[in-house]
Formats: structure tokens, sequence, C-alpha cells
């Protein structure tokens, strides 16, 4: 299907979603040894405390605290930061083949790749609230 100047194959749309999987591993890779590095660098040298549990701080909880402190260049929220990139790259996959089957004009695989899409969302919505 050509839509302007792309054409919209099945091979096309094959590279580009392998492409965005890539790219979204890599990314998240990179932002995490770099967080790792940071954090290594400021508390490597830390004993560890294993006689009490101590969970994620709370601010490394929600998506906002995560950015603001990977904004600070805090090495945990660095690699928390990371694994956002992590699970947000099949997300990202799902919602390309909403917009691939569109301009495919596939009404059936838009409607259920919709509904996956909208799973995959409030399952990571619900694990954040």
């Amino acid at each position: 299907m050509t839509h302007g100047s792309i054409e919209w194959t099945d091979r096309r749309v094959e590279v580009i979603i392998g492409t965005l999987l890539r790219a979204g591993v890599v990314a998240a890779a990179v932002v995490v040894l770099a967080g790792a590095a940071v954090y290594l660098v400021r508390h490597g040298a830390a004993a560890p405390h294993y006689a009490v549990f101590q969970g994620e701080p709370t601010d490394l909880r929600t998506p906002s605290g995560i950015l603001a402190d990977a904004a600070t260049l805090q090495g945990r929220g660095i690699i928390q930061l990371g694994l956002l990139i992590l699970l947000a790259t099949p997300v990202a996959r799902v919602a390309f083949s909403v917009f691939a089957f569109a301009m495919e004009r596939d009404s059936l695989y838009v409607v259920v790749t919709l509904i996956v899409l909208a799973v995959l969302v409030l399952s990571l919505a619900g694990g954040m609230l």
C-alpha cells in the first residue's frame, strides 16, 4: 500500500519494528550503564547493610520521581530511567503497529492492536499507581 511517497509493505514495517526494538534496548542499556557508573562513583565504597531490608525510595516509584532524580543526575534515578525506556520499548512497538496497520487500511488489525495497546498501558499504569 502506498501512502504519499512511502510504500508500506510488510517487509518495510518489519524492518522499522526491528530497528525500533533494537534502538530501545540499546538506549535502555546505555542509560542503565551510565546510571550504574554514576552510582558506583558516588556510592561504590559504601558498605551494604544486609541486616535491614530497604526497598526503593518513594521518589523512584513513579515516572515523575524517576525523571526528577535522573534530571539531577542521581545514579539510581538514571538506572530507573533506563528501565522505563526498556519497558516503553515494546509499548512503542505496539503503538507503531497501530499506525502501520492504519496505513495499510487494515481496520481489523487496527482494532485488535488498539486493544492490546490499551491492555499494556493499563497494566503498566496500574503498577505505577
